[in-house]
């Protein structure tokens, strides 16, 4: 599977975990994807909470998800999504990207696995998007390799 054809499988499924997202506060809907090392693919979305500092990134959620798992270490690439609420559905094109806290749990999965993750970041809507490498958005990270674990 080439990138590009991995990007439309990622986005799509973000696209979808966006539908479900729980976002009252923002009406900012975000969809995240990421691919396993076996083509299978696990979806979050963002969950937010009245106490804004309990709210969940979409890409948090999908990570805790592959990790409950136990395929924290598969995680080969993620796509990720987000926009708007307009009538329950997502909208805008601009492409979104992860959030510091996001990349450093990215991070996480990408060191656990030892490799490098592609970063896919399209908008709610359009056939945009961006392709990144996780150790560009988060250059000199610290992770498990830190600790001595990984």
């Amino acid at each position: 599977m080439n990138d590009a054809e991995t990007a439309r499988r990622l986005i799509a499924a973000a696209r979808k975990a966006a539908a479900h997202a729980h976002a009252p506060y923002s009406n900012f809907a975000v969809g995240a994807a990421l691919l396993l090392t076996d083509g299978s693919i696990v979806t979050g979305c963002n969950f937010e909470n009245a106490s804004y500092g309990l709210s969940l990134c979409a890409e948090t959620v999908a990570t805790a998800k592959a990790s409950s798992e136990g395929r924290l270490r598969d995680v080969v690439a993620v796509g990720i999504i987000g926009g708007m609420m307009t009538d329950a559905i997502a909208r805008g094109s601009d492409p979104i990207r992860p959030c510091g806290r996001c990349r450093q749990v990215l991070n996480e999965a990408a060191q656990m696995g030892g490799r490098d993750l592609a970063v896919f970041c399209a908008g709610a809507e359009g056939d945009r998007y961006e392709t990144h490498r996780l150790s560009d958005l988060l250059p000199q990270a610290f992770g498990p390799g830190d600790l001595g674990i990984g």
